[in-house]
């Protein structure tokens, strides 16, 4: 079933394998580079590509070698990555990624903001190496529009830079997740507070991405219950249930296996258009296999998303069809282009 056909929005997928968004963090002044692109190019046989998290403004970036896509100069230099995909038969939406409070002024010359002034007790990337992630500045209820915005904004440009969709991120403790998060976010307006209040900010971002460049070109990436980076979520179930409800139909939804199979099935019923699973858990430390994958598709996911095992076989697709054994990416694959990125070979016979 992982090699068969999929319509998704307004694209036929030839197989059922979506390359699943990764920090690459080899971005040169905020664009992506030639490695870049034959990163993805090389990846292109995937179903469909998620991109590496790109902030949509300058606020919004996490980490270091981040790319962005809210200036021309992105926007161009996306072009050119987005083109080899295409040469090569490929489909890929951009993620759009804000940090919140996952940042550094030193990151990105912006103090970061986020629903509360609630530190993630963790430590973030600079620069200079990790450092204790600062209290952000919480948003201004006035001012919670402008980061709606900012997707909507970076939607058009994504699809201005050849992109086929967006996918917004709204897992692993970024600021979508902070707004539906019960520890980080602590807001007593109409942006927190109650299920609605939390999941409020989420279906604005979306409901705009949506309306910029509509809604079969826009999926969402949800880790519900997932615990990294100082998340706590409280009535999981609840939650994202009602989430899930308040969303327009847009072309998928991602999620992470984060929480256990019971409620992502329950999820998976609740949802009317496609559902992507990745089933490797919270930036698992292992690949996941085919075997899980077509678990998921015979308990009702639509497409399986795969990260680490794309890594160190671009090839996937073929591993997969022809049984083939998968290499471990057991190289540092940050920082170092194009050690660990693109000199990984396709499986020789």
């Amino acid at each position: 079933m992982l090699l068969t056909s999929y319509r998704l929005g307004h694209l036929t997928l030839p197989n059922r394998l979506v390359m699943a968004p990764m920090t690459r963090a080899r971005a040169v002044d905020g664009k992506p580079t030639a490695d870049t692109a034959t990163y993805y190019a090389q990846r292109a046989t995937a179903g469909l590509i998620v991109s590496e998290g790109v902030h949509p403004n300058a606020v919004g970036q996490a980490g270091p070698f981040m790319p962005g896509i809210h200036t021309d100069e992105q926007v161009a230099a996306w072009r050119g990555v987005t083109d080899a995909v295409h040469a090569n038969g490929g489909r890929i939406f951009a993620q759009l990624m804000h940090g919140g409070r996952i940042g550094h002024v030193e990151v990105a010359g912006h103090h970061p903001v986020g629903p509360s002034a609630v530190a993630a007790g963790t430590e973030v990337f600079t620069p200079a190496g990790a450092a204790p992630a600062p209290v952000p500045r919480a948003l201004e209820t006035a001012e919670v529009a402008e980061q709606v915005q900012a997707f909507a904004d970076a939607a058009r440009r994504a699809v201005d830079a050849g992109f086929d969709g967006v996918e917004l991120h709204g897992a692993n403790g970024y600021l979508i997740q902070q707004f539906l998060s019960s520890s980080a976010n602590r807001r007593t307006d109409g942006y927190g507070g109650s299920v609605t209040g939390r999941i409020r900010f989420a279906v604005e971002a979306v409901e705009a991405a949506a309306g910029a460049i509509g809604p079969e070109r826009v999926g969402i990436r949800l880790s519900p219950g997932g615990e990294i980076q100082g998340i706590v979520e409280e009535d999981v179930p609840v939650l994202y249930g009602e989430l899930l409800k308040a969303l327009p139909d847009i072309a998928y939804v991602h999620l992470v296996a984060t929480v256990d199979d019971e409620v992502l099935m329950g999820l998976r019923k609740a949802w009317p258009t496609a559902f992507i699973l990745n089933p490797g858990g919270q930036i698992g430390p292992r690949e996941s296999t085919r075997e899980q994958g077509e678990r998921w598709l015979a308990n009702g996911a639509d497409l399986i998303s795969y990260g680490r095992a794309y890594i160190a076989n671009p090839d996937l697709v073929e591993r997969f069809r022809l049984g083939l054994p998968l290499v471990s990416a057991d190289r540092e694959t940050y920082f170092q282009a194009p050690r660990g990125f693109i000199d990984y070979p396709s499986y020789q016979h």
